[in-house]
């Protein structure tokens, strides 16, 4: 097979790819019964693009506390209020237990710590805000299984127990300091202290969990937390004659399935504010000729080869032995502040959306697209690239009437919201491209 290869690429460098079915003829190894074969280069076979809306995306287990919103030109309003479930370190404080020593701890202060974690998108330059309230619900899904998605919420208290107003430094090793209310952080002292909390169950009964919600007055980034290391730790102080000893006790997100991002957007006004059903598609012709992907909202992109049947009446014998596709981003849809990803997730779906399995390879690897940061003066060489030729292979020669789509999507998909723009095949600067290398023998 390497030898087949390495003929096939010397044959695709003296071919002329300006034609439908530009042709030559090569000599194969013996692995091809030593015959004449001729390849041909097609590149005019349609390929459909169109936008899908993931109905529920998981972001519970995710170890990442996503807050924040913003304005995006493209896709609306974006916005993440992250929940979580708390558990302490300790139930107990330092002391011998005696009434004249528990008398003489005093609450000090309670504040929250967040830890970055180096994500983050949009401007990091302007001010973010958000708020921290009580939970009134108990962090345990709506639904029959155990896990949170980005449609998720729970109700909570409108009282802000800590608020911050603060310009994100991301890559930092840095953390953010949230003062929180004096009166909460005596509530949950006092509960300590006269031993009405001494375990992880009568503390949740009493503090179901928090959320972190943004400022709408604040729309310019949303950023990323651990919840390995994010806590909030509750101060105090034992006062015994003139000495005064200073302690604390941390609680923090031990079970990360008990924390997850609601992440929405509103798109209203936006080319994509029709998106239908999950099991639907909106097609490019009419969304200005292009296709969209955001993390975390569950929109993504869907590509379609609805004539691929018909390359198998070429010759009565041949086969695709590799294909290309090449999908551009939308000139001034991408910035630094909207950074392009470096790869594209690629699945295997049917009509209704429903995904059956990463793309695969012929050696079944996984198959992403990559993306070719080498730009040009006017752009033309940024773009994806997929290899396709196993899967087409298999496409040309279903017998069924059924047809496989590809779903893209970018990487992180359940704890982010990056996103990006694609033209179709009929987009006026950003072309989609196909190039199929098909052998006759």
């Amino acid at each position: 097979m390497r030898k087949f290869i390495l003929l096939l690429f010397f044959v695709f460098t003296i071919f002329s790819c300006g034609t439908d079915t530009d042709a030559g003829k090569f000599v194969v190894g013996s692995d091809y019964l030593a015959v004449n074969n001729k390849v041909i280069l097609v590149d005019t076979v349609t390929v459909d693009m169109s936008t899908i809306n993931i109905d529920s995306l998981l972001t519970s287990s995710q170890s990442r506390i996503l807050i924040g919103n913003y304005d995006d030109p493209v896709f609306g309003k974006v916005k993440s209020n992250s929940y979580f479930q708390l558990s302490g370190t300790s139930y107990a404080l330092n002391n011998s237990g005696s009434d004249t020593e528990t008398a003489n701890l005093v609450f000090d202060s309670i504040s929250m710590i967040l830890k970055y974690d180096n994500y983050y998108y949009g401007d990091t330059t302007q001010v973010q805000k958000f708020d921290i309230h009580r939970l009134t619900q108990k962090v345990k899904p709506n639904t029959d299984d155990s896990s949170f998605y980005n449609s998720s919420t729970l109700s909570y208290s409108d009282e802000s127990l800590g608020t911050i107003s603060y310009k994100p430094r991301p890559l930092e090793k840095d953390s953010i300091n949230i003062k929180m209310s004096t009166a909460f952080g005596e509530g949950i002292f006092q509960k300590i202290k006269s031993r009405e909390v001494t375990d992880f169950d009568s503390f949740t009964e009493y503090l179901k969990g928090l959320v972190l919600v943004p400022s709408t007055s604040n729309s310019s980034s949303v950023i990323g937390f651990h919840t390995s290391t994010s806590k909030i730790r509750l101060y105090y102080s034992k006062y015994k004659s003139d000495k005064e000893d200073s302690y604390y006790i941390d609680f923090s997100v031990l079970d990360i399935a008990k924390q997850f991002n609601s992440i929405s957007s509103d798109k209203t006004g936006t080319l994509i504010q029709n998106l239908p059903v999950s099991s639907s598609k909106l097609s490019s012709s009419l969304t200005n000729k292009q296709g969209f992907i955001q993390s975390g909202t569950g929109v993504a992109c869907r590509i379609d080869f609805p004539n691929i049947k018909q390359l198998k009446y070429i010759s009565d014998n041949g086969a695709i032995v590799d294909a290309q596709l090449l999908l551009k981003p939308v000139n001034n849809s991408y910035s630094e502040k909207y950074p392009l990803a470096d790869s594209l997730r690629v699945y295997v779906a049917d009509n209704l959306n429903r995904l059956s399995s990463p793309l695969l390879n012929s050696a079944g690897s996984a198959v992403y697209g990559i993306l070719n940061k080498k730009s040009d003066e006017f752009n033309e060489n940024i773009g994806y690239t997929i290899p396709l030729g196993n899967f087409l292979q298999k496409e040309m020669l279903k017998t069924s009437d059924s047809r496989s789509s590809l779903i893209l999507m970018l990487p992180g998909i359940s704890k982010a919201v990056n996103r990006i723009v694609l033209g179709d095949q009929k987009h006026l600067d950003n072309k989609i491209q196909l190039k199929i290398y098909y052998i006759s023998y």
